[in-house]
C-alpha cells in the first residue's frame, strides 16, 4: 500500500503484537523533527560567567572602574565571578577584602543578587554575583534598545 501511494512503510512500536506501522513520507518527518530541534536550540540561553579581578588595595577610581565593567556584564544578564587577590602580606588581613566584597554586592544590589557569599580558597577570594534578569529579557531589552536609537537617527536625517 506503500508502494502505491509513494511513501515509506515505518514501524511504529514493534514491540506490539501485532506490530504497529504507519504509511508517511519518513524524509519530511526526519525533517520537520530536525526543523523543531533546532528552534529548540536557538531559544536556550546560554549562561556566561565572566570575572572581575580586584585586590584590597584599590582606589576608588579603580573601583568605580571595575564596579561599572561587573554592572555591564550583569546587565546583559550574565553572571559575574569577582576574585579578590591577595599578595603577600595582604593574606594577613582577609576581612579587608571581605569588606571591599560586601561592598561591590551592596553597590550592584538592583542589577543582582549574591549567588555564592565570599569565600576563601588559598590567596583568593571568590564570590558570584547573579543578575536579577534573565539573559533572554536582557538581550530584548538592548534590541528595543537599539531599535529606538536607530529610528531616533533616522529621525533626525529625515528632518535635516
Amino acid at each position: 500500500m506503500a508502494d502505491e501511494v509513494g511513501l515509506d512503510l515505518v514501524e511504529i512500536a514493534p514491540e506490539a503484537n501485532p506490530p504497529v506501522c504507519k504509511i508517511m513520507d519518513f524524509g519530511k518527518y526526519k525533517y520537520e523533527v530536525a526543523q523543531k530541534a533546532r528552534e529548540a536550540r536557538q531559544n536556550q540561553t546560554h549562561i556566561v560567567v565572566k570575572e572581575v579581578r580586584l585586590t584590597p588595595k584599590i582606589e576608588t577610581h579603580d573601583y568605580v572602574t571595575k564596579r561599572n565593567q561587573v554592572e555591564k556584564f550583569l546587565k546583559g544578564g550574565d553572571k559575574v565571578k569577582v576574585t579578590m587577590k591577595f599578595r603577600g602580606r595582604e593574606q594577613t588581613r582577609p576581612e579587608m577584602g571581605y569588606k571591599l566584597l560586601q561592598r561591590l554586592a551592596e553597590d550592584v544590589a538592583e542589577f543582582a543578587f549574591v549567588e555564592f557569599a565570599p569565600k576563601q580558597e588559598g590567596r583568593n577570594m571568590t564570590m558570584v554575583l547573579g543578575p536579577t534578569k534573565k539573559k533572554t529579557e536582557a538581550v530584548a531589552e538592548a534590541k528595543a534598545a537599539r531599535k529606538a536609537k536607530a529610528d531616533a537617527a533616522a529621525e533626525t536625517t529625515d528632518g535635516a
